[in-house]
């Protein structure tokens, strides 16, 4: 039996999402060994989202099983409404099963994607966002120079060298300083990362005053949903190790693959920064943390005691109404 009626039905406006979705997917199942420092990393991970982003967004996290820590830390982020959208999920379903569920259900126009272990610097977003409004056939822009398999950015380079409008050219554009920096993060030799540096070169393309590198990398980039929506679901039976499926997609759908020259993010990895390539970051955590969204403005009504003092009215008048 309903008593009275649902109040919603005479609310008028609902609420609308911001144009860009962020999204990150977090996986620390422990703290301790190759997790010691995860909580650590996302925290500095989501920070630096919060306070670096300069245009309306709403942020959407998929916890993949962390443990309850991570998801302690991550309800209170929610409840105190910097994170818009949480999704805790019981078991690990691997990050293209991650993949699966926030590009299909992130509400944004444009979704901008990092792993949990990337930083991003400050206005990171809105070059990212222009490079896909300047070229329509874009579907992966990371934010940093990438060097990376060309075989992954073919339909990119095909692109370029049929395009009279659009330079291009080959060749060790990527200094083996920016290169190393990201490099260096991923748990390889150094030997083996200097092997792979002078072994491949990168196509450079130029488009009007902008230039660009032909590679994409699936830790990090901003694409279209209604790209993504043409990809996904893709074959999650792995908890790692599928995650080439995306670059693969989007290559064999000819969309382009681009990295930018300038550095808008940063790949940590599981401990925290303690070199110099790392002085930026080392700067943002000593320096004080605060949201820097423009669309949080608030009212007098947004006052927690308030909302308590009226919701406690309400459900007096509810009772005098319908219960009594």
């Amino acid at each position: 039996m309903r008593l009275g009626q649902n109040p919603a039905k005479s609310v008028n406006f609902v609420a609308q999402p911001a144009e860009i979705t962020v999204a990150v997917v977090v996986y620390i199942p422990f703290l301790g060994g190759y997790y010691s420092e995860g909580l650590s990393v996302l925290k500095l991970c989501l920070g630096s989202i919060w306070k670096n982003t300069h245009i309306p967004y709403d942020l959407m996290v998929f916890d993949n099983g962390s443990c309850p820590e991570v998801h302690e830390y991550l309800t209170l982020c929610h409840q105190k409404g910097k994170i818009q959208y949480l999704t805790l999920s019981e078991k690990n379903i691997g990050k293209v099963g991650a993949w699966n569920y926030i590009f299909g259900a992130a509400p944004g126009k444009y979704v901008a994607y990092a792993d949990s272990d990337v930083f991003h610097f400050p206005g990171w977003l809105s070059p990212q966002i222009g490079v896909l409004e300047l070229l329509p056939n874009a579907g992966m822009v990371t934010g940093m120079p990438l060097l990376a398999s060309e075989e992954l950015s073919s339909a990119t380079v095909a692109w370029a060298k049929a395009n009279s409008e659009v330079t291009w050219e080959r060749g060790q554009f990527i200094t083996w300083e920016d290169f190393f920096r990201h490099s260096g993060t991923l748990g390889r030799s150094e030997s083996e990362i200097r092997h792979y540096y002078d072994q491949n070169p990168i196509v450079r393309i130029g488009v009007g005053e902008k230039q660009f590198y032909a590679s994409a990398s699936h830790f990090q980039f901003v694409s279209r949903k209604e790209t993504l929506q043409k990809i996904f679901p893709l074959s999650a039976d792995r908890p790692m190790g599928q995650v080439r499926q995306l670059d693969e997609a989007i290559n064999r759908l000819g969309y382009l693959r681009l990295s930018t020259p300038e550095w808008y993010v940063q790949h940590i990895g599981n401990s925290l920064p303690k070199n110099q390539a790392a002085q930026e970051l080392d700067k943002f955590l000593q320096s004080p943390q605060k949201n820097s969204q423009v669309n949080e403005r608030k009212s007098i009504w947004d006052l927690k005691i308030l909302q308590k003092i009226l919701r406690w009215i309400y459900d007096r008048i509810f009772e005098i109404l319908y219960k009594n």
